[in-house]
């Protein structure tokens, strides 16, 4: 027999309900890069949360290596601070859409949020995404309007958007009126938060006192049954899975034996061998950890998102977690470049095949599998993005791989009708160019929905598909010379929308294994854009260089100049090359077409036909029925 618990939204005295006043919850949430990493290293240096003479870096909660070279949070993680008596559990969430599967889920343990809006900037994109979950699981939002020592920081229009976007986000009229009535002027960077943009104030008390007088406390029925939710799965490599999650009634303590009931309603019985609470950046072990409280269970077996840990006589029910799923998929597979192993130290498609399975174990937000043929392993994610951090920590722990060409995960409705995602996209520019953009947009199977002049930029949103926003960014940049700002979230499944078009322009494909000479990229730099420079380790089959029209062409990289017995005026001067275009991880997998790799090492990206002998591709396309332009 479960027992069904309902969020209240207000107490009395009849009622086992009860406020936890020495506990607040809270998520902030903000669009990439608008300062909330930073905000939360000024409230623990707030609260003393490091010792007087401790050495600390900046962006303390970015320590994954990727989160401080990319400037974006990738990973949610739970911190907390002490002031005036009261434990604030912080959720530092990540801004990026890619990374959605991470938000929705942590929100689930927040009371409140601070919404963190550019004073010059205002809401953007990927504040609608963060937001919108916010707003869904009904939580009180505080607004913090930061950077406001900007030139350009205009603190009454970014107040006016964040509510117009609430509005349209379906806020209702109670989350409107506490935020109109709880907002915050800040700049995180110079540590100072204020009630009014005017004010004198130097330190962030005004923002810890609002917080603790302000936002709601977790209500909760500490004698009830236990009811605690896994919303995210921590890894150890000694005691294996961790469950984290927010205790909804009830208490539990360590060695307690509990029911475990997963998403589809199966469960099972197990014991609580560990138990952790958040202390500042850190775990603390504990013997018990009460209602209202978010706290980290070791010792369930195979724990997963979602799962109830709740009590075996009088069970507790709570809803499922719905994760939202992943939208593109890319192969991985053991490389076949003839420079295997020069440069990485794990190169056998048995570690690559165990080194997945165990990401698979960590990161509940990507869908692995392995291929049936067995010549590789799918891994489906939200986004290119996405994909690509699991790539970059690959290749810094050694592994050498190849990946081919990210691919849209397709549905079909009830009526057997085709879906494909859908994004939204946005691009600010100058107005000079929004007719290009729109134009760009028009070619890869956009819809522009609105547009919006202002006095020295442009603001268009479109509709397109997953399909045409790969490669796009680069068109946009370069059609509006550097001048755009390009951002992009999921929006839904549509109608399928037909065929787009793909890369107009063939490849220069290197004819041999040898290294790039300087006389032959003069030559061919003629022909096209290079993308290798003198010296470089080329090798059959590998793409060295775009051409200027269609159809591929294979080159000879290592030609030299012929000499002679005779000097000419000019034989002496030296080859002028143009600089080659470098590709990053993401440029490269939204460059390369279906037939075409990318070989992913250590210390380069290089890009690859999947096929590296050109006799053996002019077979391939004539046993299916193409023809060479």
């Amino acid at each position: 027999m479960f027992i069904h618990l309902s969020k209240r939204t207000s107490t009395t005295k009849e009622e086992v309900y009860m406020l936890q006043e020495h506990i607040r919850n809270i998520a902030i949430i903000a669009h990439v890069d608008h300062g909330k990493t930073t905000l939360v290293d000024k409230l623990l240096r707030a609260t003393d949360a490091f010792r007087a003479n401790q050495q600390v870096q900046d962006r303390v909660l970015d320590s994954n290596d990727q989160e401080r070279e990319r400037g974006i949070t990738i990973l949610a993680k739970n911190i907390s601070i002490e002031y005036k008596g009261i434990k604030i559990n912080v959720i530092d969430t990540p801004g990026h859409a890619d990374f959605g599967g991470e938000v929705e889920r942590v929100l689930k343990m927040a009371d409140s949020a601070l919404l963190l809006v550019d004073a010059a900037e205002g809401p953007m994109p990927q504040t609608r995404f963060v937001l919108q979950h916010a707003i869904a699981a009904h939580l009180q939002i505080m607004l913090v309007i930061n950077k406001i020592d900007k030139p350009a920081a205009n603190c009454e229009k970014a107040l006016n958007n964040s509510l117009d976007l609430m509005m349209d986000l379906g806020a209702t009229d109670e989350q409107l009126e506490f935020t109109m009535e709880h907002v915050i002027y800040a700049s995180a960077v110079n540590g100072f938060a204020r009630l009014t943009p005017d004010d004198s104030c130097d330190n962030m008390f005004p923002l810890l006192d609002m917080i603790v007088n302000e936002l709601p406390a977790p209500e909760v029925d500490v004698d009830a049954p236990l009811a605690m939710q896994c919303v995210t799965i921590d890894h150890s490599d000694y005691v294996g899975r961790i469950g984290v999650g927010r205790i909804y009634s009830g208490t539990i303590h360590n060695n307690d034996k509990i029911l475990v009931v997963k998403n589809d309603g199966t469960s099972s019985v197990a014991q609580v061998k560990q138990l952790y609470t958040f202390d500042y950046l850190g775990k603390k072990e504990c013997s018990e950890i009460s209602a209202g409280d978010i706290g980290a269970v070791v010792g369930i077996d195979h724990t997963d998102i979602g799962d109830v840990y709740t009590d075996i006589d009088n069970p507790v029910k709570l809803e499922p977690i719905e994760i939202d799923q992943p939208t593109l998929s890319i192969v991985f597979e053991p490389s076949t470049s003839p420079l295997v192993g020069r440069e990485g130290d794990i190169v056998g498609g048995r570690q690559l095949k165990e080194r997945l399975e165990t990401e698979r174990e960590n990161n509940v937000t990507m869908r692995i599998e392995e291929l049936d043929d067995k010549t590789g392993v799918e891994v489906a994610g939200r986004g290119v993005l996405h994909l690509s951090v699991l790539m970059e920590q690959m290749r810094r722990e050694g592994y050498e791989f190849q990946v081919g060409r990210p691919r849209v995960l397709f549905k079909k409705d009830e009526h057997g009708n085709m879906l494909e995602p859908i994004e939204q996209a946005v691009v600010e520019c100058s107005g000079e160019y929004s007719g290009k953009v729109i134009e760009v947009f028009g070619n890869a199977g956009g819809t522009m929905i609105n547009m919006k002049t202002g006095a020295t930029h442009t603001h268009l949103d479109f509709k397109i598909p997953t399909r045409g926003i790969m490669g796009l960014k680069t068109k946009v940049l370069n059609v509006t010379h550097g001048d755009a700002v390009f951002y992009h979230t999921f929006l839904e499944y549509g109608p399928y929308a037909g065929e787009i078009g793909t890369r107009q322009n063939g490849a220069m494909i290197s004819m041999s294994t040898d290294k790039a000479v300087a006389y032959a990229l003069g030559t061919l730099q003629e022909r096209g854009q290079l993308f290798v420079a003198p010296g470089t380790e080329c090798y059959e089959g590998m793409l060295v260089g775009e051409r200027s029209k269609p159809g591929d062409m294979v080159v000879n990289i290592a030609k030299t100049k012929n000499l002679g017995n005779q000097r000419s005026s000019t034989a002496d001067i030296a080859v002028q090359l143009t600089p080659p275009k470098t590709f990053t991880l993401e440029e490269a997998l939204e460059y390369i077409m279906d037939d075409e790799l990318v070989e992913v090492t250590p210390q380069n990206i290089r890009m690859r036909k999947r096929i590296l002998n050109e006799t053996d591709r002019r077979k391939w396309r004539v046993r299916n029925g193409m023809v060479d332009k």
